[in-house]
């Protein structure tokens, strides 16, 4: 029996190739010019997004809002100007890590990301827990309860960045204390 994309039962996460090195491999492999300095590298299980930040505009502006349409505008124009390039960086990445590739770009208070994945994530929710969803639904801040789960957990994380960055490093610990234990082969 086959494991990993193509075999029976689906992905495993163990058949995915580690991507530590993912921010590195893009820094090298992107063309000089396209952003004014490294891209911000973030790599789950499904994804890798690369979001890179675009040399700044010149010239006057009347006010926020036409800043903020010149930036979206020179965006558009970086992602049509580049798209060729973008998709072959891309399938040589999703061939190395075995993960999709998002692409975005950042100037100014603009940042605006390209087709990115929305991955379904099941879950079994107790009552008190639907009251919560169901209440944001019913007050306008969501339309379904997968929009109000997934703005409880964006909100979460802003709010718990720290707590969850320590609890990411302790992941890291913990798999290098792995890698370094007996071979029980």
């Amino acid at each position: 029996m086959r494991r990993g994309w193509g075999g029976r039962g689906g992905w495993q996460q163990a058949d995915q190739p580690p991507a530590d090195d993912a921010a590195a491999w893009f820094s090298g492999r992107l063309p000089d010019g396209w952003f004014t300095e490294a891209p911000v590298v973030a790599v789950d299980r499904e994804e890798i997004w690369v979001v890179g930040t675009l040399p700044a505009l010149e010239g006057e502006f009347a006010d926020d809002a036409e800043r903020g349409a010149a930036e979206s505008g020179r965006i558009s124009r970086f992602r049509e100007q580049t798209r060729d390039e973008r998709i072959e960086i891309a399938r040589q990445a999703e061939h190395r890590y075995r993960r999709k590739v998002a692409w975005g770009a950042r100037l100014g208070d603009t940042e605006e990301m390209f087709t990115t994945l929305s991955v379904p994530v099941m879950t079994r929710l107790r009552q008190p827990e639907r009251k919560v969803l169901d209440t944001l639904v019913a007050a306008g801040v969501a339309r379904s309860r997968s929009e109000a789960l997934a703005w409880a957990v964006r909100l979460v994380g802003e709010h718990a960045d720290t707590w969850l960055t320590e609890l990411r490093e302790a992941m890291t610990r913990v798999d290098d204390l792995r890698a370094q234990g007996p071979d029980l082969a």
